[in-house]
Formats: C-alpha cells, structure tokens, sequence
C-alpha cells in the first residue's frame, strides 16, 4: 500500500515590491480601488501604523473594498499587505527592532528594547479608560462564566488572562483556536462575558468570535491598540492599548508587555471587588500547586 505524498503547507505569496505594483496598476483599476492604490502606495510609512478602518475612512471607501484590493494584489488582506509595505519600507536588521541597527551590542539591544517596553506602558496609562476598566470588572464579575479568544501572538495573553481568573476563583474558559472560538461564542448568551485580545483588531478569526459572541446577547469586551479597527464594532467596551506598531511588522513586540498591564489590572481590581472569595481560591490554588514543586 503506497503513502499519499503529504501536500506542502500552504504559504503566503511574496509581494515584492509592492509599492510600485500599487503604482503600475492604479490606471487599470476601477475608481474606488485606484483610490485606494494611491493611498497606499502615496502614504506608506502611514499605512503600516493604520487599521483598515482608518485607511476605508481617509479614501471614503468601505473595508471590503480596501480587502479586496489586497486580495486582488496577491495578499491574504489588509495584514498581509502591510507587512509587505513595512519590507519596503526597513532594513532587514529592522525585522528584529525597528530602532536597532547592525553593530548594536547586548548593552544596546537590552536598553532599546527595555525602553520600548516603557514607553509602550506610558502610553498605554494615558489612553487606558478607568471608567471603562471598571465596567469590565462589573460585566465579568456579574457573568455567569468568562470567556477568553485570542489567535497568534494575543494567544499567549489570553493563556494568561485565563490563568489568573482561575487563581481568584472564576469560572472562565479559553479559546485560542478559531474553529473552537466559533463554536463557543455562538453558544454564549447574556449571561456570559467575552474578553478578546488582538493587537491589531483585524485579525477575522477573533473578530468574528466576538461578533457571533454580541449577537448570542453576552457582553463583549477587548483589549485591542488605541485606534478605529474592526472588533470596536462589535465590542461593548474598549480597553485601549498604546503600543505603537513597528514599520517591519504589524504587531509590535511592546503590544504584549500593554496587554499583560492591562490583564494585570483587570485582575487585580477584581480580586479586590470579591476580596473574601479571590483570598480564599488563592489560598486553595497555592496549596494545590505547591504539591507540584519539590
């Protein structure tokens, strides 16, 4: 009996230079998607900062629009075609970090990328919402269960989330797998809270999970970058990052050291709300798990 040859991975195309085929196109295109053309290759190093919210915004276009343009040029949507854009735009070494340059050393890499931590936390501070924190700490606390969504680099912020809601006693479950993500959100109700986190919050799997998730009636909450994107439109309440995305790449590497400060407040502020019970599952939690250390 022969083996079937197992078929490659499939892989997202290369779009070299992309800046002139927007270019060489625009005369072929139609008004709208020539528009759109322009925008983008005119405006490059604004674009790899923009949702495409913003960009359908600016050219008076609609987000479908904007996708299909990308999809037409080759790329998988609007992420893909920005991380083409950034390629134009940098230096290799640049895909590490954007403030890096080729002869750094380790005393210069650790305190361009420590500051940039910093800096992302700073910012983060000044555009995080209080009011809107507390009303996420309200709307898990009053749920009959929690659930988590995250894909990609929010998964591993979702893991977390998910972690320390157990440590003070809630009943939260997580997904970060886009098929399961679907099923749970469609079977969630108005006694259910959604967190979701995606830097970006263009990213479909997580923005159709907290979609399905609104219309089964729970109530959505994310933690997304400070700007217009896609998930806001269908989130209940906002928590607002400020980690600003590199020219290389879309999600910068400081977004995740904001989501966890973010994370780390929200649990914190609701072990202090049910005090009493998050002592006591804390207490549990630790006795348990100090059976696992030697």
């Amino acid at each position: 009996m022969t083996r079937r040859a197992k078929s490659p991975a499939r892989r997202a195309p290369a779009l070299d230079g992309i800046r002139e085929r927007l270019r060489s196109l625009r005369a072929d295109l139609s008004p709208t998607a020539g528009r759109i053309a322009a925008f983008l290759a005119d405006n490059a190093a604004e674009v790899v900062h923009m949702s495409v919210t913003e960009v359908a915004e600016r050219v008076g276009a609609s987000e479908g629009s904007v996708i299909n343009l990308c999809r037409h040029l080759g790329a998988n949507g609007f992420q893909h075609l920005k991380i083409a854009i950034a390629q134009d735009l940098v230096e290799p070494v640049q895909f590490i970090h954007e403030d890096l340059e080729p002869g750094d050393g380790a005393a210069q890499v650790i305190e361009k990328i420590f500051a940039s931590g910093m800096q992302a936390l700073r910012d983060t501070l000044r555009v995080l919402d209080p009011a809107a924190l507390e009303r996420a700490v309200g709307a898990m606390l009053a749920a009959k269960r929690i659930e988590i969504y995250g894909i990609g680099s929010a998964a591993s912020i979702a893991e977390d989330a998910h972690y320390r809601m157990l440590r003070i006693g809630l009943d939260c479950r997580l997904a970060v797998d886009s098929h399961i993500q679907a099923i749970a959100a469609s079977l969630t109700g108005p006694n259910v809270a959604v967190l979701t986190v995606s830097h970006s919050g263009s990213t479909l799997e997580t923005v159709t999970a907290t979609r399905l998730a609104k219309e089964a009636g729970a109530t959505t909450i994310c933690i997304t970058n400070f700007g217009r994107s896609p998930l806001q439109n269908h989130a209940d309440i906002v928590l607002s990052t400020m980690a600003k995305e590199t020219r290389y790449r879309t999600e910068a590497m400081t977004s995740r050291i904001a989501q966890l400060g973010i994370v780390d407040a929200l649990i914190a502020r609701m072990a202090l709300a049910r005090r009493d019970k998050a002592d006591g599952a804390l207490r549990k939690t630790f006795e348990v798990l100090s059976l696992k250390r030697f």
